[in-house]
């Protein structure tokens, strides 16, 4: 009986993954192919769609790697810290404060770059980097908080009490401890919050500029004008930033470990 539940668990699973993935198995290959259209399966094979991206400036020139490594810094250093406050300190209004940090998980997009674009052109931000930047600071951190604090429920915080008895003052016990036992999780947000702001489309519909386009912006733009294989090949490409992202992280640290999945082996 056992044996059969597990069978059927694995075509459930095996279902679910196809199903998710079922885009990227179709636009990865139709970028490939050798006619002015879009189709699947792909007609006959090359890299022409793939050479053309170099003849799109607007493609070349988005501000989406810098922006989202900006963001990442930023949003791991504001989400770290708030976390281990949250997690180690008693103060008033915690609980408010925690759930405005993570309260942008639980608003639409939608609301969050009407709401952006508002406040930032009231502030003279609308249309800038830094406006932009903001944004995404704040749409990222919350990623950020949730990883580090999950890497907080298994903190071993004897190792820092037994560094404050031997002298050790709270500068080197947060460097030398702190932040090497907390390093997966840290990592973690800023891989996540990362790829947040890459692959963000709707808060940066509202705050861009024409010299502030993101990547995927740019694609979103060039699919109103125009739909051939271009997209397909462009979209790979940032389906290839992102799955960098990812096996980095698995070959680094490991997902599992991130996610407390092999806890009990350490």
């Amino acid at each position: 009986m056992r044996q059969g539940r597990f069978s059927w668990l694995g075509v459930i699973t095996v279902a679910i993954l196809i199903f998710v993935n079922a885009p990227f198995l179709i636009i990865v290959p139709s970028s490939f192919t050798a006619a002015g259209y879009l189709s699947f399966p792909p007609e006959g094979f090359s890299f022409d769609w793939y050479k053309q991206i170099l003849d799109r400036p607007e493609f070349i020139e988005a501000f989406s790697l810098q922006l989202a490594a900006i963001t990442a810094v930023f949003s791991t250093l504001i989400g770290t810290m708030a976390a281990i406050a949250i997690s180690k300190y008693q103060f008033k209004g915690k609980n408010v404060i925690s759930s405005l940090l993570l309260s942008p998980l639980t608003v639409p997009s939608l609301i969050i770059g009407i709401a952006a674009l508002l406040f930032f052109t009231r502030l003279g931000l609308g249309g800038t980097f830094l406006g932009l930047l903001l944004a995404h600071i704040l749409i990222s951190i919350p990623y950020v908080v949730r990883l580090v604090l999950t890497g907080l429920t298994t903190f071993d915080y004897t190792l820092e009490k037994a560094a404050y008895m031997l002298g050790a003052r709270p500068v080197h016990v947060f460097w030398d401890i702190t932040i090497p036992m907390l390093r997966p999780a840290i990592l973690s947000g800023f891989i996540f919050s990362f790829l947040t702001s890459f692959d963000n489309v709707t808060v940066s519909l509202f705050l861009v500029a024409p010299d502030t386009t993101t990547l995927p912006l740019a694609i979103f733009t060039y699919m109103q004008e125009s739909l051939d294989p271009m997209v397909a090949s462009i979209s790979s490409v940032v389906i290839l930033i992102s799955l960098f992202f990812i096996f980095l992280l698995e070959k680094v640290y490991g997902l599992d470990r991130l996610f407390g999945l092999n806890a009990q082996q350490h």
